[in-house]
This record gives structure tokens, sequence and C-alpha cells, in this order.
């Protein structure tokens, strides 16, 4: 049994160390096992009305409970000295099947060597004019619609985004409700996508017009898109190929960005031109921000941070606006559709 263990922390740290061919990773684990993967485990985990990663942390941590009762009767300085051990075995263990089941996904390639992505196309300008085409859709579509909310066709619009990219059908995972809700809550989470079980878990208090956006958000990690900028991408892409209500949903995210890559004076020219409804909407979000707990949103974004940059994700958490780059280098300020170059 020692052997074992030490085989498992020595295989998890190869694993996080040893690099692999990028394209190699895209070819057969990202568009293949991966995906026929995911949509069985989904499927599954569709099935259960609660979170499955609940579960699995309650019987974790209570199984480790017990070994370190059973264990403290032996003395408590040998149980603790014991039960690390094998708190060490069991996160490499977990690190492991983090891989299989959807880690390997940090190590496909980038999804701006796929697109007709153009470096030349990315510019302050350029970033002014992607800012103004958000605030003439957000505009245009709020004073169509009385109240935004989700789309319930968001699957077949989620559907096209993956057809348009041409990366392989994924299956979309059923939104739920987890005993981690009141966390998303004071630490401004808006959701999260397993990577065991391949669910996804959103805030309850993510607003309507929000949701759709956030959904395709976490979709988009659960067909392989496990980077923060390009899984905005898709979501973005996913909203738009759907209704009303999923477009402003997009075009607000993409204001929201853009909005905070612009220097200060371009922000208030920007925020000058929006409606007052569409204004509420920003406020109403804002202020849902606003109640969550600073200590404990900063503490999480620190940690969500150290996560991203050990998988090798070198703008950490900053990578979230990096969708404004692969919109830009895309050319959808121009008005252009992104299209695949290479697949």
């Amino acid at each position: 049994m020692t052997a074992l263990r030490i085989l498992i922390v020595v295989a998890a740290a190869i694993a996080a160390i040893v690099p692999m061919p990028a394209a190699w990773v895209e070819r057969w684990y990202s568009r293949g096992f991966y995906l026929s993967l995911q949509s069985q485990v989904t499927a599954v985990s569709n099935l259960v009305p609660i979170a499955l990663l609940d579960v699995a942390i309650a019987t974790v941590v209570a199984a480790l409970l017990v070994v370190l009762w059973r264990r403290s009767r032996h003395g408590l300085a040998r149980a603790a000295l014991q039960t690390s051990i094998t708190v060490v075995v069991i996160a490499a263990a977990i690190y492991l099947g983090f891989l299989v089941m959807w880690g390997l996904n940090y190590r496909r390639v980038p999804l701006d060597q796929k697109l007709d992505f153009d470096p030349a196309r990315i510019s302050p300008a350029a970033a002014r004019q992607l800012g103004d085409l958000a605030v003439d859709r957000v505009n245009a579509i709020r004073a169509a619609r009385e109240q935004p909310g989700n789309s319930p066709a968001l699957d077949r619009a989620f559907e096209t985004a993956l057809d348009r990219l041409g990366s392989g059908r994924a299956a979309p995972g059923v939104p739920k409700r987890s005993l981690l809700g009141y966390y998303f809550r004071i630490a401004a989470i808006d959701g999260m996508t397993d990577p065991i079980f391949l669910e996804i878990i959103v805030n309850p208090d993510i607003l309507p017009f929000e949701r759709d956006f956030v959904i395709a958000h976490e979709w988009a990690h659960l067909a392989g898109y496990a980077s923060e900028a390009e899984a905005n991408f898709v979501a973005w892409l996913t909203c738009v190929s759907g209704d009303l209500d999923a477009q402003y949903s997009a075009w607000l995210a993409v204001y929201e960005h853009v909005w905070g890559v612009l220097p200060r004076a371009d922000r208030a020219a920007l925020s000058a031109r929006l409606i007052d409804p569409v204004r509420d909407d920003l406020r109403a979000m804002a202020a849902r921000y606003e109640a969550s707990t600073p200590v404990v949103r900063n503490t999480a974004r620190d940690v969500y941070d150290s996560y991203l940059r050990a998988n090798r994700v070198r703008e950490g958490i900053a990578s979230y606006t990096g969708v404004v780059r692969l919109l830009l280098g895309a050319g959808v300020a121009e008005g252009r559709s992104p299209t695949v170059t290479a697949r």
C-alpha cells in the first residue's frame, strides 16, 4: 500500500511538470477522448437534481474525520501526521482524476491559433469601436424588451456556436444549485464547472439578464474550453446565436469587459451613450457585486488566480478580459463574423 501511495504522488508530480504537445492534446484528448467522455458523464449528472460535487466533498471530509478519530486513539500527533500523509495522497489522486476528466484541456491548442485571428486588428481604436458596437446592441435590444430574461432555447444556440468553431458537440449541463451557494454569494462567484462530474453550478443570485451568458460560459468549459478568455468568447458566440434575451446578455458582458480595459475618458464617453434602462441593469449588477464580502471576495480571487497560473494560464484571473483580445483579433469590431481556419 505504501508503494501505491508513493506511485500516486509521483505520478501526479510528473503529470503536473512534464509538458505535452498542444497538438496532441487537441487531437486525441480535447476533440477525441474528452468529448466522448463528457457527453456520457454530463448526461448522467444531469439526471441528478443535486450537485454531485456537494456529495463528493461531504464524503471526503467525513471519511477524513473518521480516519483521524480512529487514529487519534494511538496518539494525536501520530494521527495528525498519518492523516496529513493521507490528505497528500488523496490530493494527488484527485489531481490525476482532474487531468483525465477535464484538466488536460488547459494544454490544448489556443483558440486564437484556430481562428482567423490577426493581431494587427487589436488597437485602442478598435477597442473603442467594439465598445460602441456593444452600446449600440444593448441599447437597441433593451429598448425593444421590457425586461430581458433568460433564453429557453440557449442549448440550440450553444450547438450552433460549437458547429461554427468546428470543435465537436458537447452536452449542455443542467444549471444546479449547491451548498456552496452562500459562498458564491459572498465571494461574488457567478458559477463554476465541476471538473470531475462535469456538471455546472450557478449562483442563485445572478440576475435574469446575466444568466444566459453565465450558463453559456460554463457550457463552454464543459465543451473543453478551459481558458476563461476562450470560455467567454464561446459564451458570446453562443448568445449572439440565440434570441434577443441571449444577445442582450452577451453584449452586456462584452460592454463590461471592454469598459474595463479602456482609458477613463473613453469609459466616460461610452457610459454616456447608454440608455437609462441599460444603466439600471448595470447598477443592479454592481449592487449584487457590492453585496458580497470584500475579504472573502478578494481571497477567492487570489486563490483562483493561483489555480489558473498553476494550470499554465499566465495571465491568471486577468484572463477573463482576454475575450476582448479574441473579439478584436477575430475582427468582431469591424463587423466580421468569427471564422475558423484550423481545426
